[in-house]
């Protein structure tokens, strides 16, 4: 039972770590900014800059290629998504029109895409760990 314990643990650490970066990651570079922008012309943008979104992509990109070189590309998939799944339901679930749980939906398959897009190229340009040699 010990043994089933340790092989278990680096496969669950590689879940968790990019799981909880992602939620934590949400918080620091979307929760803070709640409000829309109003222009002269009535128009409105927000409530995030596409700064702060590409902010947020460039941040994750280390713990999924970290779980990634673990050999623990679907842990990086699934913990990045559920992250940022989660993060974005418990962010937006006050909105009155139930319309977030569309937004909730296209973040989980954005983020469910991208990441395995992510995870693909870095266990094709990586073996075993170690850089694949170019010819």
């Amino acid at each position: 039972m010990h043994q089933g314990l340790v092989k278990l643990l680096p496969r669950l650490t590689s879940t968790l770590v990019p799981a909880v970066t992602a939620s934590v990651m949400w918080a620091v570079w979307l929760g803070w900014d709640q409000h829309r922008d109003v222009h002269p012309d009535g128009s409105s943008t927000g409530p995030y800059e596409a700064w702060q979104v590409i902010g947020l992509v460039l941040t994750l990109l280390a713990p999924v290629c970290w779980a990634v070189f673990r050999n623990h590309a679907a842990g990086a998939v699934a913990g990045t998504t559920t992250g940022l799944t989660a993060a974005a339901f418990l962010d937006w679930s006050d909105d009155g029109s139930g319309l977030f749980v569309v937004g909730v939906g296209m973040v989980m398959i954005g983020s469910l895409a991208v990441t395995a897009v992510v995870s693909s190229v870095t266990t094709l340009v990586t073996r075993h760990g170690r850089p694949v040699q170019a010819d």
